[in-house]
């Protein structure tokens, strides 16, 4: 036993010696082997596009197309031809004419920054728009930032088949930054003559009291039913761009590429959902309250007092919190007393005051504001007056108090008289 392990033991010293003389007489390791191809491939390798050339130089284009029997979540592709002409109007608040969905184009951009200003610029432009036939995507990518001039100048002539830009915090943000870089670039913006609806507005009016977030992704999973697998989030996205500028690797991109395609899918499927609740709420089919009172603020804004009243007491009729019950109750009882409707306002208001809620106060001095002016009841708005100052003590409600005394002090003279 012990002659077979210093057997052992002497072969592995020959093979020790023999690699040391190897590498004394200057000869190098072995390199490790080369990185495979497929990691440092071009765009169209992966991705189902062509290099485009233009006057200003070369960019990579990607198109792609959802038929028209697909669906994304609740909604069928087939539907976004059907939409009306009109459907914009309401909802942009008259400023989109009428206009057929196949003139209406989807904006959406990934870009090196999420500040904005002249040293952001988006490396990925994704339009999408409507036909018969479906739903179609072209992508402009930036293999390089000298590439930006051709995408532009190929997104401007895409941009002159349509009337009506669509967006998701595209006034704020998208727009913006694609002028900013279309005037660096020495070319004139193409989205002056496009009509510009920023469908975030409409959706936070909609939908803020109901969700705890209006973010795209929020409402593509809570409103449309659609669940993201293997998306990558919004804040690496700057990240993984410059990591592709640096090692020419378009592998950990390509999930970009399909971000930024289901984002302008998902913008488009709300377009014929959101809208509607606007031009004509009973096609809408709100169910939840919170839609509801949503859409009755907008038409309070937009002066429909009526129909914000009913749609507001209809909500009221359905299991809703605390809070946002509150809430609306003084909102229609203002609203009624706006059309001149005082005894619903009054009997809104009495509601508010016979219960704990933070409005109490503001009620009973309403109360007591009615029983004062319009009845001439001092009791009645002296009583008032005093369990709201029992409530929160302030000057003004202790100079009502005093005011109402004086007043309900002389009357009892006058009578004795």
């Amino acid at each position: 036993m012990a002659d077979h392990l210093d057997s052992q033991l002497d072969f592995l010293r020959r093979r020790i010696a023999a690699i040391d003389r190897k590498y004394a007489n200057g000869f190098a390791p072995p390199k490790p082997a080369p990185v495979s191809p497929r990691e440092c491939t071009a765009p169209e390798e992966w991705l189902p596009g062509q290099v485009v050339e233009t006057r200003s130089g070369r960019h990579f284009q990607t198109t792609r197309r959802w038929e028209r029997h697909r669906r994304h979540g609740s909604m069928e592709i087939s539907n976004l031809a059907e939409l009306p002409a009109n459907l914009l109007e309401a909802v942009s608040e008259s400023t989109v004419p009428l206009c057929e969905p196949q003139r209406w184009c989807f904006l959406d951009t990934e870009t090196t920054g999420l500040a904005g200003g002249t040293g952001t610029y988006a490396f990925l432009i994704g339009v999408g728009w409507i036909s018969a036939g479906g739903f179609h995507l072209k992508q402009y990518f930036l293999r390089d930032p000298g590439e930006e001039a051709s995408a532009l100048e190929a997104l401007a002539e895409h941009l002159a088949q349509f009337d009506v830009l669509v967006t998701y915090n595209g006034k704020a943000f998208d727009q913006p930054l694609l002028e900013t870089r279309y005037r660096l670039a020495r070319s004139k913006p193409p989205f002056e003559r496009m009509a510009h609806l920023d469908l975030l507005y409409g959706a936070r009016r909609l939908w803020k009291l109901r969700l705890e977030s209006c973010r795209l992704v929020e409402l593509e999973s809570q409103i449309l039913g659609v669940e993201r697998e293997g998306d990558v989030a919004g804040e690496l996205i700057p990240y993984l761009y410059f990591d592709y500028l640096r090692k020419g690797e378009i592998l950990r991109l390509v999930p970009v590429f399909h971000h930024n395609a289901i984002d302008i899918l998902t913008l488009a499927c709300l377009t014929a959902i959101v809208p509607y609740a606007f031009r004509d709420p009973s096609e809408a089919r709100l169910v939840h309250p919170a839609e509801m009172i949503g859409l009755a603020r907008w038409m309070r804004k937009a002066e429909r007092f009526e129909e914000a009243v009913a749609w507001m007491r209809q909500a009221l009729t359905r299991r809703i919190s605390d809070e946002l019950l509150f809430r609306t109750m003084w909102d229609i009882a203002q609203l009624e007393r706006k059309l001149g409707r005082e005894q619903p306002a009054l009997a809104m208001y009495t509601d508010l005051a016979a219960s704990h809620n933070s409005l109490r106060e503001a009620a009973l001095e309403e109360l007591a504001k009615h029983y004062e002016h319009r009845e001439r009841n001092y009791a009645m708005a002296l009583e008032f007056t005093r369990a709201a100052l029992a409530k929160q003590a302030t000057p003004k409600l202790a100079h009502r108090a005093r005011r109402l005394e004086r007043k309900l002090a002389g009357r009892n003279r006058a009578a004795l008289f």
